[in-house]
This record gives C-alpha cells, sequence and structure tokens, in this order.
C-alpha cells in the first residue's frame, strides 16, 4: 500500500506525526509533504524534530516541488490523508487552486478518484468552511476532523490521539489496535 500524507500550517501537527508513526508500523510506504507552517508548528507544538519526523516517511518532498510524482495522476497510490488540514488548504481544494504540492497530490486524488481524507483543524467553523467541506464531501472527500470520542474511557491525550489515528487507518482499510470496536449489545 502507499499512502501521500500531507500535514499543513493547522494546529494539531501531532496528528500527523501519528499517523505516519502508525503507517510505518503497519509497513505502508508513505509519501510526506509538509507546508512551511506545518515545519513550524511541529517546533512550536512538539519536541520532535524535523529530522524525526522526515525519518518517518519512505519519501518526502519540497511543498514548491511541483514537479513530484506525487503530483502526476500516473503516480499511484491507495489514497492521502491531509491532517491536519489548515482552512487554507482545504479552501484551496474545494476550489481546485493547486498552487503548492500538498494542494497538487490533492487534487491528483480528487481527479483520478482516489481516496482523499481530510481532517480539518479549526474552531469554531464559519459558514465558508462548512461549505468547503460540504463541497468536497459531496465529491467523495472523506471528512474526518479530529474531534475526540470518550467511550472508551481515554486516560491521556495520547489514548485521543491514537483513537483518531486508528479511525483514519479504518478508511484505509488497514487493521490497527489503536481503536477497539464498538462491543454495544450482544441483541437478541
Amino acid at each position: 500500500m502507499r499512502i501521500v500524507v500531507g500535514i499543513s500550517g493547522a494546529t494539531g501537527i501531532i496528528y500527523g506525526v501519528r499517523l505516519l508513526e502508525a503507517l510505518k508500523e503497519l509497513g505502508v510506504e508513505t509519501h510526506l509533504i509538509m507546508s512551511h507552517w506545518a515545519i513550524e508548528n511541529l517546533t512550536l507544538e512538539t519536541d520532535y524534530s524535523l529530522a524525526h519526523v522526515l525519518a518517518l516517511a519512505d519519501r518526502y518532498y519540497d511543498n514548491a516541488e511541483l514537479g513530484a510524482t506525487v503530483a502526476s495522476g500516473s503516480f499511484k497510490t491507495d489514497g492521502m490523508v491531509i491532517i491536519p488540514c489548515s482552512m487554507k488548504s482545504l479552501a484551496a481544494i474545494a476550489i481546485g487552486y493547486s498552487e503548492n504540492l500538498l494542494h497538487r497530490a490533492a487534487d491528483v486524488m480528487i481527479k483520478e478518484g482516489r481516496r482523499l481524507i481530510i481532517a480539518p483543524r479549526e474552531t469554531p467553523l464559519s459558514t465558508i468552511h462548512l461549505e468547503n467541506m460540504l463541497k468536497l464531501a459531496k465529491i467523495g472527500v472523506v471528512i474526518m476532523p479530529p474531534m475526540p470520542a470518550f467511550y472508551h474511557k481515554p486516560q491521556s491525550i495520547s489514548e485521543l490521539i491514537n483513537h483518531h489515528t486508528g479511525r483514519i487507518l479504518n478508511r484505509l482499510n488497514l487493521d490497527n489496535n489503536l481503536v477497539k470496536p464498538w462491543e454495544g449489545s450482544p441483541g437478541r
């Protein structure tokens, strides 16, 4: 399996880092694109070095590198996840404005009919944000904001991040132990 991982400049970069770790643990080939502000947020929000994060991916592309393989539909992938996704990137993707590699790679997923999962990070959401998400959802983009779940009784922030990461892995059809399936009532 080959997945493109985009990390934009929204807060919550730890979600992107954790997804890269999980994909590496599962042996999935990853192609990473980070925006300038994603790199800035890495130092603002975590203790991880850029070298550490880049080492989690099989390939890394500069966001200005519009000639990269992931910018072409002929480069076969199983999908892309943008986590976290800023409202700027969301808007660019929604209108097909490919000003950088992150936006172009997402555009390729859409035009080629491949899986695109976006984890938008913003609150509160304006009507513009919601309309952009709706526009993308109507064409099959999966919108998965990192909203914490509490039915599994998390005891740490890591457990909240792992749960969302596991849900994304589920959407990629990747078995994982980060999310315990809801057992619910056994029925009659």
